[in-house]
């Protein structure tokens, strides 16, 4: 509820005001509300329809009931992830473009593991930032768990492929390998990430079980474009969401279902270790409406 404050009060807050006292909606706050809902980043086709059945119904209570019961219908449809592997250990890449949290959001992915009894493995396979390893290893330090890192410069390839093979030897769970971060539109580098994929496969067939991307949530809509791009390259099978409790645009999630068909598996709500949580539509549902 904390973490979509601003989310909910562009959406829901402005909702409420302009039906506030109307037996009646006239057009000037049909467009209003269709703005409202738009700016939240919910797909336009979706607020459209949303403000087309505003006319016939009654009140400010109804809408909302109306409208949250379409944003579940329109979330739900994958099951949480339970982290049950294929193999041990199941292998994750984590990809997303430079800045949308992705270290930080792969550490706290390995502190929930942590706390669920598991035992993961952090891999640094960000060798092009000079402090690209500094940071996950640091990050390890505070969670307690094993990092495998490289030299600035090395082939991420070799390091995710050393990672791997220690994650087998070592007995892990789960070996959670973050990569640099790149621009989706950079063909070159997303090649890299492509001969990554193949290395891993390489350490352990059939991995990388799981392809997640970071999105940074003030980006709203705009991540959809780097979501896309990134599902051409590697095949993403699952979403996780920084940052979104610093974002008024919560409504982009709607276009990640919608658009891509991926799922939405974890929400970062602050910068503390524990903040990062499974996403589940009905109290994002709540959250959004109040």
């Amino acid at each position: 509820m904390q973490a979509l404050a601003r989310t909910r009060d562009s959406l829901s807050g402005g909702l409420v005001n302009i039906l506030l006292g109307s037996d009646s909606l006239e057009e000037s706050q049909i467009e209003e509300m269709q703005a409202r809902l738009i700016a939240a980043d919910i797909p336009a086709r979706l607020a459209m329809a949303w403000t087309d059945a505003a006319r016939n119904l009654p009140d400010a209570d109804a809408l909302h009931a109306r409208i949250g019961a379409q944003i579940k219908d329109v979330l739900d449809g994958h099951p949480p992830f339970t982290w049950q592997a294929p193999a041990s250990p199941l292998v994750v890449l984590v990809v997303g473009v430079n800045g949308s949290g992705k270290t930080t959001t792969t550490a706290k992915l390995a502190s929930m593991l942590k706390r669920l009894g598991m035992k993961p493995l952090l891999a640094a396979a960000d060798t092009f930032r000079a402090a690209g390893s500094d940071q996950l290893r640091i990050w390890g330090e505070r969670v307690g768990c094993e990092v495998v890192y490289g030299a600035q410069g090395q082939d991420a390839s070799a390091v995710a492929y050393d990672a791997v093979q220690a994650g087998i030897a070592r007995q892990s769970d789960v070996v959670l390998i973050d990569t640099a971060g790149r621009m989706h539109t950079r063909g070159p580098l997303m090649q890299e990430l492509q001969k990554m994929t193949r290395s891993i496969g390489k350490a352990m067939p059939g991995a990388p079980h799981e392809r997640w991307i970071v999105l940074d949530a003030s980006l709203g809509h705009n991540a959809i474009s780097q979501a896309r791009l990134f599902h051409e390259a590697v095949g993403l099978t699952g979403v996780v969401i920084s940052k979104l409790d610093g974002s008024s645009r919560g409504g982009f999630l709607l276009s990640i279902r919608q658009e891509l068909d991926l799922p939405l598996y974890f929400a970062g709500l602050g910068e503390g270790e524990e903040d990062l949580v499974p996403f589940e539509a009905a109290e994002y549902v709540s959250a959004v409406l109040g």
